[in-house]
């Protein structure tokens, strides 16, 4: 940044100014809270969250300093909370991303399950379960989602990024009303809670790790992982039940 487009003294002072007042009004929110979802919090917060950022940009811009703290950003925050103070229904909208890390697991697992519905069929390497899409067609079709995230490795699947929404509604949905978009239409004001898993969160946690170990800490997990499909005893029977 060049010295004219630098801020001044005075901008830098004013920046620190919204910080304290925004500070006290956060403050004087959670002291007048009326729950945990009182929407006067999450507002204070995020003009706390957004004053405390202009602040550390003009103070690294203009001193090449920066804050001690971590507050986090609003563009990817949710706004205030404005749905049903009662909510008579809810929605929970989940998203799992799995890599097919092991294809040959996936397949024999898949196959297991379609032998032991089919036994007196064809077999197995005949049916939906010969091919890494039909695979992944038995498995969800036989086991429930949650069941599926618990045992991953055990379906050759790798975890991805997952999210969790919890929205509120007045009313619960008409029966088919949003199956052919499921996703669609989410009112943001409406999000009651989420959470978020992802690897990025993880990746200055497991830069340390291997500082202070001098390896890896994924040594033991790919050992664990080891599978000779060959042997029926090295795979975890399946309980094709549900």
């Amino acid at each position: 940044m060049s010295d004219a487009a630098q801020p001044t003294a005075a901008e830098v002072r004013a920046a620190a100014e919204a910080v304290k007042t925004a500070l006290d009004r956060h403050l004087a929110a959670v002291e007048r809270r009326s729950g945990e979802d009182d929407p006067a919090v999450y507002e204070a917060f995020n003009q706390l969250a957004a004053a405390a950022e202009v602040y550390d940009e003009l103070l690294y811009d203009r001193y090449d300093e920066v804050t001690p703290f971590e507050i986090p950003g609003t563009d990817d925050s949710l706004p205030p909370y404005a749905g049903p103070e009662e909510p008579n229904a809810i929605s929970v909208l989940i998203r799992r991303d799995y890599a097919v890390a092991e294809p040959q697991r996936l397949l024999a697992q898949a196959q297991r399950v379609e032998a032991a519905e089919y036994s007196d069929g064809p077999g197995a390497d005949e049916g939906a379960a010969g091919t890494i899409h039909g695979a992944l067609g038995v498995l969800f079709g036989e086991f429930e989602p949650d069941e599926i995230a618990s045992r991953h490795k055990e379906f050759g699947l790798e975890e991805g990024d997952s999210t969790l929404w919890v929205t509120a509604a007045d009313e619960p949905a008409e029966p088919g009303e949003w199956l052919e978009a499921p996703f669609e239409g989410v009112e943001p004001q409406r999000v009651v809670c989420r959470f978020d898993v992802s690897a990025v969160f993880d990746d200055e946690d497991d830069e340390g790790d291997e500082d202070d170990d001098g390896e890896g800490a994924g040594d033991a997990d790919e050992l664990d992982d080891v599978l000779d499909l060959d042997e029926d005893e090295d795979l975890e029977p399946l309980d094709a039940e549900r």
